[in-house]
């Protein structure tokens, strides 16, 4: 290892990792001197791991070619690799799976073990494979080296110190997150994986700084949506040309409410982007809360868009790529062609607008005052 030229902060280039040994000032140990000093450091061990999916949201779980237990795809990564190329490199070699690294999912820090060496492992997601890529991959290795699992059987076979890897990863999947362990533990912070009655512990001892308050608390995603109709009643529904197909939605889209969007401005610009009418949105009819256990929240903001008549329908100029088509329905028709959920909230829409009535409070489309009663259970409305 070459010496240091000097203990001042000002001097000591080897406490620096150069992203290029050439950046290196003038004067200073030559790039040489720089990579060898790095490479006699102690450093962690860096792996990164695959949460790989197939459209059913199944995990791949395979069996280690030098352990019994089982574990997910992946390895360490080496020399010069980043994570996401030691990655695809392990995906080729154990299952001859040459697919794009999806995004980071968690990072789990490890303290030395029995290898001496503290370990950095990055969980990325993989897929959802197609069906036929997911299929070709049962058995992959012969016999049962690599098999698809629930999440929850997943838990049950791999071992101790992955398993939490998993969990966090996909709660960190479900939510756009990310989550950050230590020794498989969500910490404070935590944007994903942290337990709910553990935050809220965390929330009440007064153990969140202002930054990690901030990131562990539960996100929303915003939306702003358009009623419009034409003389005759009919609403009009636009069909995006992504998702599944034959899926009818309302003009509008997600409000960037990082640029300091409002839901107002969202609703306009959507519909000028979508339908190249530039129409200043009327009243607010509903807010709409929908939720589903571990996904972040979904509220969308209804404004009355009023009544398109004939040349205003027919400067429609749908934007390229996004949307398929436009087509104005009877309400009698919405059960066919959207969601129940946005069907109510359209029909509570369309009552507000002719009463006079509202901004209504929904909750997956039924009024808020009005909670679902329990009971037996009963098909879609």
């Amino acid at each position: 290892m070459p010496e240091r030229p000097s203990d001042r902060p000002t001097d000591r280039p080897y406490d620096r990792p150069y992203d290029d040994p050439s950046d290196v000032p003038p004067g200073r140990p030559s790039p040489d001197e720089v990579r060898q000093y790095y490479a006699a450091r102690p450093s962690p061990l860096v792996a990164a791991t695959a949460i790989v999916m197939d459209p059913a949201g199944r995990v791949l779980v395979r069996a280690s070619s030098y352990r019994s237990a089982a574990e997910l795809p992946g390895g360490t990564v080496e020399d010069t690799e980043t994570p996401e190329e030691a990655l695809a490199r392990e995906l080729e070699a154990e299952l001859g799976l040459s697919v794009p690294v999806g995004r980071l999912l968690a990072v789990d820090s490890r303290r030395p073990g029995s290898l001496g060496r503290s370990l950095i492992t990055h969980v990325h997601l993989v897929g959802p494979l197609p069906p036929e890529q997911a299929g070709a991959l049962s058995g992959a290795g012969g016999g049962a080296a690599a098999r698809w699992l629930a999440p929850e059987e997943a838990y049950d076979v791999l071992p101790a110190r992955i398993a939490p890897r998993l969990r966090a990863g996909l709660a960190a999947l479900y939510a756009g997150s990310l989550a950050h362990l230590v020794d498989g533990v969500p910490q404070p912070g935590s944007p994903a994986g942290l337990d709910p009655q553990r935050r809220t512990a965390l929330e009440h001892a007064g153990s969140f700084d202002a930054a990690s308050h901030r990131a562990s608390r539960p996100k929303a995603v915003t939306a702003a949506s358009v009623v419009l109709t034409d003389s005759a009643g009919r609403i009009l529904l636009v069909e995006p040309a992504y998702g599944n197909a034959g899926r009818w939605n309302l003009p509008g889209g997600g409000i960037d409410s990082d640029l300091g969007e409002t839901p107002r401005a969202a609703a306009r610009r959507e519909v000028r982007e979508e339908l190249g009418l530039d129409l200043a949105p009327g009243r607010l009819l509903a807010v709409n809360w929908a939720h589903k256990r571990g996904y972040p929240a979904r509220i969308r903001f209804l404004y009355d868009g009023g009544v398109l008549d004939a040349a205003a329908l027919d400067r429609i100029r749908l934007a390229p790529f996004e949307l398929l088509r436009w087509r104005a329905v009877p309400a009698a028709d919405l059960r066919d062609l959207v969601k129940p959920s946005l069907r109510r909230q359209i029909e509570a829409c369309l009552r507000a607008r002719a009463e006079g009535t509202g901004p209504l409070e929904l909750h997956a489309g039924r009024p808020a005052e009005a909670p679902r009663k329990k009971g037996k259970k009963r098909g879609k409305r």
